[in-house]
């Protein structure tokens, strides 16, 4: 009983730290991010379709609903824009409603967890 207990406490925990994947902060430098991305002008040619939330609690999962924070600290992945594609290891589009968000190349899908 107290090994499923403790099983199911580190399985809470552990979940807690992904639902809170999408918290981003954007940074003045390539050398500071963990991830490098560049926004495309179409959908069709991203690895990720993201939505930009109003609040830091409707960016759940690893699923594209992004928020952006103000702080370095208060991000799970700090992030680049760079200026050219092939300089990025991901490729995002930015949509216009929250249910279009979604990974249209799931082999990058470990860089935003």
């Amino acid at each position: 009983m107290a090994n499923r207990t403790t099983v199911l406490i580190l399985s809470s925990l552990f979940l807690s730290f992904l639902v809170k994947a999408q918290l981003v902060y954007s940074t003045d430098a390539a050398y500071k991010a963990d991830v490098l991305i560049y926004v495309v002008d179409a959908a069709y040619k991203a690895d990720l379709l993201v939505y930009k939330v109003s609040q830091g609690y409707k960016a759940e999962d690893n699923k594209g609903l992004w928020f952006f924070t103000d702080a370095a600290y208060k991000a799970k992945k700090k992030v680049f824009f760079t200026d050219a594609d092939y300089k990025a290891d991901l490729l995002i589009y930015f949509e216009d409603a929250a249910y279009k968000a979604k990974w249209q190349k799931l082999e990058k899908i470990h860089l935003m967890y």
